[in-house]
């Protein structure tokens, strides 16, 4: 029997969220793992236990339109500089990790404290998992 095309995006889904708790599992310091598409809308995310939430909804959809742009206006110089494999954006509350894929863009958001050689391990790690 054929699937219908909701049942494959329900799979699909479901594999993308298992990737990002892969991802979440990597390191106690990650906050969050989204997986968004080229539009900026979240396909899936999840969000640790307990990790106090700082942008409201509609500030989260605004971010991530804002990095879906950012990542889809990079994609038309990747022949002359080459494929951006990651973007790390550091704000005084958390680290930003992003990386494209093709699947969408992850993006990862870390504790403010994350020393910098974690947040190495933790790229490398991620870079594995996508």
């Amino acid at each position: 029997m054929n699937k219908t095309p909701n049942q494959k995006w329900n799979e699909e889904v479901f594999r993308y969220k298992k990737k990002c708790q892969q991802i979440l599992s990597i390191s106690p310091s990650i906050r969050y793992v989204g997986l968004i598409n080229e539009y900026g809308r979240t396909l899936t995310g999840i969000i640790r236990p307990g990790t106090a939430i700082l942008l409201k909804p509609e500030s989260a959809r605004n971010e991530f339109f804002l990095t879906s742009i950012l990542f889809n206006m990079r994609n038309k110089i990747d022949a002359a500089i080459g494929k951006m494999d990651y973007a790390i954006f550091k704000h005084d509350k958390v680290t930003l990790l992003v990386f494209q894929s093709k699947e969408g863009i992850y993006y990862v958001s870390l504790n403010k404290n994350t020393t910098a050689d974690s947040v190495t391990k933790i790229i490398t790690r991620v870079r594995k998992t996508i």
